[in-house]
């Protein structure tokens, strides 16, 4: 297979790359993010480029036993929350451990230190082409423009990320040489407006058959479709969404001959049909597969499965009720839990709104959802008793749905006690034998289905909810909803799409911040909260450091989640807090090492945070500070 050939000689550069330097890989803080090999030829760029590529594996994939940073991104949104309620100092009571010392450590609990180092260091591995692109001397301008077009989309993908997550951030746009200890907080408004005229050069340039996994044309397209909907170019990115859809239609129809898929979404999410050569509707991936050397695991099975084993399901009567592995003879059977689905923990909790307000009676033979009769969901309740305890004493409950258990906390229904899609989640790993927590597989960045739903999101605000439905339609009746109208249309509808079909492959806070952005840009009023007009000038809340308002009016952020995400609504309790949010986390802290580091610069904390007293006015792109 072309691809897996791809992945191998990816692997070897960048490993002949990175050995060079193991600094590299380290996160450290943004001073030291300096390059010490030098590149002279089209090669050295390209492995620049493989690292760029492989370093976006990052935010999907497992490190060990950690949670991978997409993770902390759905506890900062509606759709899911921590889980694991046995975890001293969790993303749970952001008010507590949501700062700027705890961003920096990038532990169990907490990731966000890890955006922002995996953030700055592709854009170290995109800045060494876009820097160098002159030294060499190029076989053809097509041929120059393609590696800086790639360099471009990478940098330019990063900085998407990170102005959504942390706001005004510094800028980089050329390769550091040697230690930089006077950094500059820039203006996120100016990076926007940078990367949309890098994009726009790298569509122009970037090549269109390429290996899966790479960077193309149509993968830029996307991102530049974002960007314009940040900036507003509504019509812009209308095109650009066009233009992407007739290249590569939606999957509509069974595909391929998989092995475990049972119909078309089942299809589209297994290991071997996102690269099958039939698929059209995937755009952009990243790349790992078992048996290949530097692939990396993607534990789902671990993060989103309920935590079922061990002493954590008791049968009615009192006894011990799951185990893994289970008993050799019921290996590879029904009742094997862990063989099919995987021996979770339960780090990552859908919300009530993601698990059940979202499926509807549209939505009752939805594919995606767990109402159709075909449902590709589980829930703990469809998983078994299995303890060869229960076997031996030949009780009642052997072979048994697990019942709720009588005298179960709520800190054990949060972990233990939940419903989840299954058919994106189950990543088997041939290699493993017990303990299975979710293999190597590829994994989407961007496809056609989000696209739809970013044209209806274009056309919503444009105010033509007739094209707004058409668009969500497509993605709705191909996954077996009913349609909806143009009276059905509002940012809600749009937001309920993007859940039903994005879970795990969007970073669903970036997505609400923007969309938060635009409402305080526009002054469009929002329909979803009584016509309320936002205000880019109070949008993290009041100046003051510890204020911690949980007061609606503020953002469109922080309104969405603390409504429809029931964790934060309730304030629920758990063993080691209580989850609660703020108006200002909106935005994460920047890690206080970042700042303490920069020692001849000065770098902005974000307001409600501790040194965000000290902030100056951030430069725009291209400025520098005059003392």
């Amino acid at each position: 297979m072309k691809t897996i050939k791809w992945i191998v000689a990816a692997v070897i550069i960048v490993s002949v790359l990175l050995s060079c330097s193991e600094d590299w890989l380290k996160p450290e803080p943004l001073s030291f993010y300096t390059p010490e090999n030098t590149y002279v030829n089209v090669a050295g760029f390209e492995s620049a480029l493989l690292a760029a590529e492989a370093n976006m594996r990052l935010e999907f994939a497992t490190d060990g036993d950690k949670p991978s940073p997409l993770s902390s991104d759905l506890w900062t949104s509606d759709v899911a929350a921590y889980g694991s309620t046995d975890q001293r100092n969790a993303l749970v009571d952001f008010d507590n451990y949501c700062l700027p010392s705890t961003a920096a450590i990038g532990s169990e609990t907490n990731q966000i230190k890890r955006y922002w180092s995996n953030g700055y260091e592709g854009i170290k591995y995109a800045n060494i082409p876009a820097s160098r692109i002159d030294n060499i001397t190029w076989e053809s301008e097509s041929a120059k423009n393609a590696i800086l077009a790639a360099a471009y989309f990478q940098r330019a993908y990063r900085y998407y990320k990170l102005v959504h997550q942390f706001g005004d951030v510094p800028y980089l746009s050329e390769e550091l040489t040697e230690p930089k200890t006077d950094f500059y907080t820039n203006d996120r408004w100016s990076i926007l407006e940078t990367i949309y005229e890098d994009l726009e050069f790298s569509y122009q340039w970037a090549n269109d058959n390429v290996d899966r996994g790479k960077t193309n044309k149509d993968a830029v397209g996307v991102l530049l479709m974002k960007v314009c909907m940040c900036l507003c170019k509504w019509d812009r990115a209308i095109e650009l969404g066009n233009e992407i859809v007739a290249k590569h239609p939606l999957m509509t129809k069974r595909f391929g001959n998989f092995q475990g898929s049972t119909n078309l979404m089942t299809d589209l999410f297994n290991r071997d049909a996102k690269l099958d050569p039939s698929n059209t509707e995937g755009i952009l991936y990243v790349v790992s597969y078992p048996e290949t050397e530097g692939s990396v695991r993607f534990g789902t099975m671990r993060l989103v499965v309920p935590y079922w084993a061990s002493n954590a399901i008791i049968t009615p009567d009192g006894q011990k009720g799951t185990q893994y592995p289970c008993a050799e003879e019921d290996r590879k059977t029904y009742l094997d839990n862990d063989y099919n689905v995987g021996r979770g923990v339960g780090k990552i909790h859908p919300s009530d709104y993601y698990a059940t307000d979202i499926w509807g009676e549209k939505e009752k033979n939805d594919l995606r959802g767990p109402l159709a009769e075909e449902h590709n969901w589980r829930a703990t309740w469809e998983l078994y008793y299995n303890h060869s305890s229960l076997k031996k004493k030949k009780s009642e409950y052997y072979g048994q749905h697990i019942q709720y258990p009588t005298g179960m906390l709520v800190s054990d229904s949060v972990r233990c006690w939940y419903a989840w899609p299954h058919y994106k989640m189950y990543v088997p790993d041939p290699s493993v034998v017990k303990d299975i927590r979710g293999g190597e597989t590829p994994w989407y960045v961007y496809r056609s289905a989000e696209v739809y739903l970013m044209l209806a999101e274009c056309y919503y605000w444009k105010d033509d909810f007739t094209k707004a439905a058409e668009m969500l339609n497509i993605v709705r009746v191909r996954a077996k909803a009913d349609p909806i109208t143009a009276n059905d249309i509002n940012i809600g509808a749009i937001l309920d799409e993007r859940a039903r079909e994005l879970f795990y492959e969007e970073a669903r806070h970036i997505e609400l911040v923007r969309i938060s952005y635009t409402y305080a840009k526009t002054g469009r009023p929002c329909e979803v909260f009584g016509g309320h007009v936002y205000k880019l000038d109070n949008f993290s809340g009041p100046a003051g450091v510890g204020v911690n308002v949980k007061e609606m009016g503020y953002n469109f952020w922080y309104d969405w989640v603390v409504t429809h995400n029931n964790f934060y609504r309730d304030n629920i309790n758990v063993q080691y807090g209580t989850y609660r949010i703020s108006v200002h986390h909106v935005l994460w802290p920047i890690p206080e090492s970042a700042i303490t580091t920069n020692t001849g610069g000065h770098i902005n904390q974000n307001i409600g945070y501790p040194g965000s007293e000290d902030n100056i006015i951030p430069l725009k792109v291209g400025e520098s500070f005059i003392k």
